[in-house]
């Protein structure tokens, strides 16, 4: 039982509470980079503990009321059948091509960190409008609403299946941008989604041998009440500089994977081209702000002019 182990458990399971983001995206590299876990393994035990951290994660929500089920249970449509098509290929790819499963498994953990990484810096850095936005949610599902859900899901379920991470950022986006949750109903929404997702998942893994339940437990210890606390202050605790923080963990932790897959090149070409990226927007930005300082977040018009009965 390494305390340390619980120290990460503990920490991803308080940022899963708070933002509904970090899971596998976080534990799975740390598992692999630090703890010397074989990638596949590392997946499925990520996993399984996962499961059992969000349905905390996602008791908590449901008592603080902030779960829409119309939106969980159509997300969860697709990606229950997603994540357990990406574990059997998995499994399909171990029994044809033995240990290489390994280095491919890492690679596409890799990539995957990098595309949520800039996502989420793009979300919180670019986007803070659509980050904020206090839409109405849906309150009937179309038929295309339905669709767009089953499709999501589908699809981030289906990575979830093979390297653990990514569910987070793409389903909270889909949230906000289709279902047009508040900012209150999106964490837990997507939280009590991931928890049906995870079980799927969790045991199509247990079901192919690849969940250490020594190494989950361990990880329990510290994930559960981190999840609690975690839940409990994502109604009161600001994201964007949460958001920030993570994106940018996730790139470095896509440059230390793909490194450790001896992708020799694309770690470098990541994060230049990340920094070159944010660089040129962030300039672009303030160039401008400087040129049109009255610029504000609603509306963006210049002020008028203050009338004979505003000078006091």
């Amino acid at each position: 039982m390494d305390p340390l182990l619980i120290l990460f458990g503990f920490g991803v399971g308080l940022m899963v509470g708070m933002t509904g983001m970090g899971g596998g995206s976080l534990m799975t590299p740390l598992l692999v980079l630090l703890f010397g876990v074989k990638p596949t393994l590392a997946v499925g035990t990520d996993i399984a503990y996962q499961a059992i951290t969000k349905m905390v994660g996602g008791y908590k929500h449901f008592k603080l009321k902030t779960v829409n089920f119309g939106a969980a249970l159509w997300l969860a449509a697709g990606s229950v059948p997603g994540a357990v098509a990406g574990v059997r290929v998995v499994s399909l790819a171990k029994d044809a091509y033995g240990e290489d499963v390994e280095t491919f498994t890492l690679i596409a953990l890799g990539v995957v960190l990098a595309l949520v990484g800039i996502f989420t810096l793009t979300r919180s850095i670019l986007l803070p409008a659509f980050q904020t936005s206090d839409g109405q949610p849906h309150t009937t599902l179309t038929r295309g609403l339905k669709f767009a859900a089953i499709a999501i899901g589908l699809t981030t379920g289906f990575i979830i299946g093979i390297t653990s991470a990514g569910s987070g950022t793409v389903i909270a986006v889909a949230l906000i941008a289709i279902f047009k949750l508040p900012p209150r109903y999106v964490v837990g929404t997507d939280v009590f989604h991931a928890a049906l997702l995870l079980w799927a998942a969790g045991l199509a893994h247990w079901a192919g041998g690849t969940v250490d339940f020594a190494l989950m437990g361990t990880l329990l210890i510290g994930s559960i009440p981190g999840v609690w606390i975690g839940s409990h202050l994502s109604v009161k605790v600001p994201e964007a500089t949460l958001r920030t923080a993570l994106g940018t963990v996730l790139v470095l932790s896509a440059s230390a994977t793909l490194a450790k897959a001896k992708v020799e090149y694309l770690p470098a070409v990541l994060i230049g081209g990340m920094l070159a990226f944010y660089m040129t927007i962030t300039i672009m930005i303030l160039t401008d702000r400087l040129a049109n300082p009255w610029k504000q977040e609603l509306g963006g018009h210049r002020p008028a002019e203050p009338g004979p009965l505003q000078h006091g």
